[in-house]
């Protein structure tokens, strides 16, 4: 992260350079919250385009404006697919909007969620209330302050639906991308159950998401991928990692999705069953580099 003086304006920037060669830059409008804390460097600051942005060891990782894209995709796209999900685990998703999705489900009986860094949902409870918008107080919720990782080798319980809301695969975030985690998730899934992980940016991204498919494809009978456009996730489409055991799950009837959907009673603001069918058809690029 560097922060630089906007020449003739002395406005402070906010400049991410996840990758190289490229990056985006955020003008710091207000600055609200500045820690590092145990695992990462946590920074939260006003913008006047995207609200309230929330950014993690130079990366940013979530803005009031454009969040209810990720977490909608991330969440609807599973549970209704799934149809009857009653358990799930959320991986990380400290600042709450993965949790706020989940349980607009009325179906869903109990959530486990599992966060590193506890003052991350702290400051994001204060500075980023409508994330989270209450979810953290329902009595459905079990927190758990664990690293994911050692969480999901050791758990007892399943779960119908995994959602593992992550960072990038760069420091603390770095371990669920790996094997270990992966074969955990699928240990701790119900039989037919669904997991879901987001994967990046494939264009600027694409070796990541080659890693991922090598590593679940083995552990699953069905593995593939769905997108969504998050405009702060700067350079394309954001892909998600999907795997299940029911191959039927991905290819959701649309009549029955749209059912299940209206059923639910739940309103989105990105997320609609024509889109989820939609999201699992991918760029041929992506498609090549799988293929090979």
């Amino acid at each position: 992260m560097t922060d630089v003086d906007q020449p003739g304006s002395g406005t402070l920037r906010f400049e991410e350079n996840l990758h190289a060669g490229y990056g985006q830059a955020l003008s710091i409008d207000e600055m609200l919250f500045e820690h590092r804390t145990e695992h990462q460097e946590l920074i939260i600051f006003r913008n006047q385009s995207f609200g309230r942005v929330m950014a993690l060891d130079g990366i940013v990782q979530t803005t009031e404006a454009d969040e209810f894209i990720y977490h909608e995709m991330l969440t609807h796209v599973p549970l209704l697919a799934h149809g009857d999900a009653r358990s799930v685990l959320i991986i990380g998703g400290g600042d709450g909007g993965m949790l706020r999705e989940v349980l607009k489900h009325s179906s869903v009986e109990h959530v486990t969620q599992v966060e590193i860094d506890a003052s991350v949902i702290e400051m994001c409870k204060k500075y980023l209330p409508n994330h989270s918008d209450g979810a953290f107080d329902d009595p459905r919720v079990e927190l758990v302050i664990d690293d994911g990782v050692n969480y999901v080798s050791q758990a007892a319980q399943q779960f119908d639906v995994i959602i593992s809301d992550c960072t990038d695969p760069i420091g603390p975030g770095e371990v669920l991308f790996s094997s270990d985690f992966y074969d955990g998730c699928k240990r701790c899934l119900k039989p037919g159950g669904v997991f879901v992980a987001q994967n990046g940016v494939a264009f600027l991204q694409l070796d990541e998401v080659i890693t991922t498919a090598r590593r679940l494809g083995p552990l699953f009978v069905d593995q593939s991928f769905y997108s969504a456009a998050v405009p702060t996730y700067a350079g394309g489409i954001m892909t998600f990692a999907w795997a299940s055991d029911n191959p039927a799950l991905r290819m959701s009837d649309g009549v029955e999705l749209r059912r299940r959907f209206e059923a639910s009673g739940i309103h989105t603001r990105y997320y609609n069953p024509q889109l989820h069918l939609a999201s699992f058809a991918l760029p041929q690029y992506i498609l090549d580099a799988l293929a090979r």
